[in-house]
């Protein structure tokens, strides 16, 4: 079985990423969405945010891209693929109202035909070894049409396709809808990833049950438990496993932080590891500590100095 971490935007950036490829567990990653619109975008876009095409990870990493122009999205598509990309990855699933709003992300639901003419165009352009995937929800307004959106996208040409077990209007509002996701995976010959709520082996189990997925992609649940995947997979396999503690979780944090900082605008100096803190305080009360702490600043040294007063005191 596989399991992929989820391109959450605004969080998974490329120094998450590496950090998650080094806990282990994990099989696959995809970058945050890579907007396309009228334009041929340049090479230093995607090399911001796919530093991997130049250092790759230990685990592949995809391209995604979001639009919905299939002309414009086939011939980027074709420049990520050119500039080395492993895999192309369509975002159909993001919920942002600013997204769906310029025609992108889970409003294309409501478009089968569409779906199924960005794919197509798309693998067409992208050398046949190189995987076009695609990520959707279960619908836009309503859980609805979610077995024709999918099979449009497989005819289309997905060489397999992540499913959010929720529609767009659900947002991320418990349950995420398994057994919807096993209709689909009961409908298509390619493989179907489910996604959504899977917070432990337990929830993975019952995801596995109700949707007849092995594969699976981890997002909210692998951010609030970095070594999730691997807690997973020591489950499948009936092996001895040692959660990883808050020591461990505050070296993560360290680094990443310490990696980030001249990486952003000073402005926004934290905020991604804010973000993280915010996914954290699931599973470790130190981490809302943490983030009462530094949740006000912008300072990196202020919260350098917080990090490392826990880190003596852990």
């Amino acid at each position: 079985m596989r399991i992929y971490l989820a391109p959450m935007e605004g969080v998974v950036d490329h120094h998450l990423r590496r950090l998650y490829a080094s806990i282990g567990g994990i099989d696959l990653c995809t970058t945050e969405f890579i907007r396309v619109t009228q334009t041929r975008l340049p090479e230093k876009v995607f090399r911001r945010y796919c530093p991997e095409l130049n250092e790759p990870l230990a685990v592949p990493v995809r391209i995604q891209l979001l639009g919905s122009d299939p002309t414009m999205l086939a011939w980027n598509a074709n420049r990520a693929a050119l500039l080395g990309a492993v895999g192309i990855d369509l975002n159909f699933g993001c919920p942002a109202k600013t997204v769906n709003q310029n025609r992108g992300g889970a409003c294309l639901l409501e478009e089968p035909n569409l779906l199924y003419d960005i794919v197509h165009q798309v693998r067409q352009a992208v050398p046949a070894e190189i995987p076009v995937t695609a990520k959707m929800r279960l619908g836009y307004g309503t859980r609805s049409h979610y077995v024709e959106n999918a099979q449009a996208l497989a005819e289309g040409g997905a060489a397999e396709v992540v499913v959010h077990g929720r529609s767009k209007a659900d947002g991320y509002k418990p349950p995420a809808y398994w057994d919807c996701i096993g209709e689909i995976r009961a409908a298509l010959s390619i493989p179907v990833i489910a996604n959504g709520d899977i917070w432990t082996p337990a929830d993975y189990h019952q995801c596995r049950a109700e949707s007849a997925c092995d594969n699976v992609m981890l997002g909210r649940g692998l951010l609030s438990r970095p070594d999730l995947a691997r807690v997973i997979k020591a489950d499948l396999a009936g092996a001895d496993y040692i959660p990883m503690d808050w020591s461990q979780v505050l070296s993560l944090l360290d680094e990443f932080h310490r990696e980030t900082t001249d990486f952003y605008p000073k402005q926004f100096c934290g905020n991604r590891l804010k973000q993280w803190l915010m996914y954290l305080q699931r599973e470790y009360t130190e981490a809302t500590l943490l983030f009462e702490q530094i949740k006000k600043t912008r300072d990196p040294a202020v919260i350098d100095a917080a990090l490392q007063q826990m880190r003596a005191a852990a």
